[in-house]
């Protein structure tokens, strides 16, 4: 790694969360560090830029707030971000970078720009990713009274705000809960909770109105780009019930997560039967309220060798393929595959065929889903019968997608 390289926080959250005033405090009181910031906002004049730079002794003009206008931050401006970044380490001397992403991005195609082979890559060194949140907003998506749809301009992923809520806080080193200020104690505890369990080794911060030392925000060195994709809290999940418990039955009970303070928690179904199309799509579209999270791979009879992949957060539920089983590929690539890795856990029958998915929310009625989801197994009967005359709602082609819940 480059000693000389000048480190970045990545700033995210959803559009009113504080992402601008946390920013306007942390230039007020930088002291004798020097912040360097660049804002992306996603309308055609960039508001953020100029409040930022109104409030800082930087000006867009000097180069001190770089601005990228018109465009997201994590795809098609990926280029521009290459060439503002690069551009201002050539032009001034400064000890931190701040890249606040607009309201609609995630953080990890921002961090992949300074950590693969380019040219900011080799200036810099990401920090930390940091995500605001709105206290309020989260507990009242996902403790409470439902979301609001995502509203983008004109953007073709029209994905609700819930899984962009959740996707930021899942790829975070550091989370801000801002607007503490709305919340009783118990409110707040909870979206603690949440976060946590979104992402158990997030450090976290509260503030209201975005009044956090730059101390407590910078230089934290809390990014790890090995360890980076494996960090969200149901991949966790997941891993943790790996290895303790490798039996192979019809499917299993995991072992229980200590329950949570104000009740959130998770679990893990598995299964090496596969689900009934009709069902488990109607079951998945329609999950009990408390559960804010939940993903994984599914194994559906009529889906041919295709393995699925099922992601929920809040009200927004889709289900994809995401390529074929193992076990339908030749012997040849079955053997190179189980060769690189040594760990696969395979079924002499259906090889690596099997449902894993992760939930996670307040007050889980485990038991109650449990039991709907092994209704929707298939019965020995449907076992012998033939599996593609199921009527099938769910995607059957790789790059399929079918939306099961929307708000």
């Amino acid at each position: 790694m480059n000693a000389d390289a000048i480190p970045v926080t990545i700033l995210s959250g959803s559009l009113g969360a504080g992402k601008t005033t946390l920013l306007n405090h942390l230039l007020h009181n930088a002291g004798d560090l020097d912040i360097a910031v660049l804002v992306n906002d996603m309308g055609e004049i960039n508001i953020d830029a100029a409040l930022v730079s109104d409030n800082s002794e930087l000006s867009v003009a000097d180069g001190g707030v770089t601005e990228l206008s018109n465009g997201c931050i994590c795809c098609e401006l990926q280029d521009d971000l290459n060439e503002a970044v690069v551009r201002l380490a050539q032009n001034r001397d400064f000890d931190h970078l701040v890249v606040e992403s607009s309201g609609i991005s995630e953080p990890e195609p921002v961090a992949r720009l300074f950590t693969t082979e380019s040219r900011a890559a080799a200036l810099y060194t990401v920090d930390s990713l940091v995500t605001v949140v709105d206290s309020r907003l989260f507990f009242d998506a996902f403790g409470g009274e439902g979301i609001p749809e995502r509203r983008d301009t004109d953007d073709a992923d029209t994905r609700p705000l819930s899984d962009l809520l959740i996707e930021q806080v899942e790829f975070s080193n550091l989370v801000v809960l801002n607007k503490t200020d709305l919340v009783t104690d118990e409110e707040l505890e909870t979206v603690a909770e949440l976060v946590r369990a979104l992402r158990p080794d997030a450090e976290l911060r509260y503030t209201s109105h975005g009044a956090l030392d730059p101390h407590e925000l910078l230089g934290q060195h809390l990014y790890n780009p090995q360890t980076a994709a494996d960090a969200a809290g149901w991949k966790q999940a997941l891993a943790a019930d790996d290895e303790h418990d490798h039996s192979h039955g019809h499917s299993h009970h995991d072992h229980a997560h200590p329950e949570a303070v104000y009740g959130v928690s998770s679990f893990t179904f598995r299964a090496r039967r596969p689900f009934h199309p009709t069902r488990i799509a109607a079951l998945l579209g329609d999950l009990p309220r408390g559960i804010i999270r939940s993903k994984g791979a599914c194994w559906a009879a009529g889906c041919g060798d295709n393995k699925l992949v099922f992601g929920q957060a809040g009200p927004s539920a889709r289900i994809e393929v995401s390529g074929p089983w193992i076990a339908s590929l030749s012997e040849l690539d079955q053997e190179l595959y189980k060769a690189n890795r040594p760990n696969l856990d395979w079924d002499d029958e259906w090889g690596d065929r099997r449902t894993e998915l992760v939930f996670i929310g307040t007050d889980l009625q485990e038991a109650t889903v449990r039991e709907n989801l092994e209704a929707c197994l298939l019965t020995n009967e449907e076992m012998a019968a033939d599996w593609d005359a199921f009527e099938n709602p769910l995607p059957t082609e790789l790059g399929d997608l079918v939306v099961l819940a929307e708000p």
